[in-house]
């Protein structure tokens, strides 16, 4: 059933910790449950992919990644603040960077925020393919916890 937005109720509305977008969970007249995102419209960033070739950045495409390679261990609001986080560095550096960029600025993030999910998406990211691939950035990670913990 087609709707108009207007004729939605709103049940929630949440601002993203960054203040870039807010996220409202509405309902529509056949109770059909939904979410929408407002954002501030940035510069579009062009993402020069590893065989040369170019393309639009894509949030959607950058949360399907995330979600795959992390799974639902984090929440929806989670990966939204991770995306808002990377465009937002991307676009301070430039806005055309390389595919290889993004990865590596979304494991920056994630190190910040979660280091369980920072393991997940760098074994993905970079094909972890044996058990010392793992013990490396584990080593990387208690490596940085006992540091934290000395200050």
């Amino acid at each position: 059933m087609e709707f108009k937005l207007d004729e939605t109720k709103v049940l929630e509305s949440r601002m993203s910790v960054d203040g870039q977008s807010v996220r409202r969970r509405r309902v529509a007249p056949d109770g059909t449950r939904f979410t929408t995102y407002e954002r501030i419209e940035k510069p579009r960033i062009i993402v020069i992919k590893s065989q040369g070739g170019r393309e639009e950045f894509s949030r959607e495409k950058l949360k399907s990644s995330i979600i795959r390679s992390i799974g639902k261990f984090i929440s929806d609001l989670q990966v939204e603040e991770i995306i808002n986080r990377v465009e937002n560095e991307l676009l301070q550096k430039s806005n055309k960077v390389s595919s290889h960029q993004i990865g590596e600025t979304v494991l920056a993030v994630l190190f910040e925020m979660n280091k369980v999910a920072y393991i997940r998406f760098a074994s993905v990211f970079n094909g972890f393919e044996t058990v010392e691939d793992f013990e490396d950035i584990l080593a990387k990670v208690r490596g940085e916890n006992e540091n934290c913990s000395s200050l």
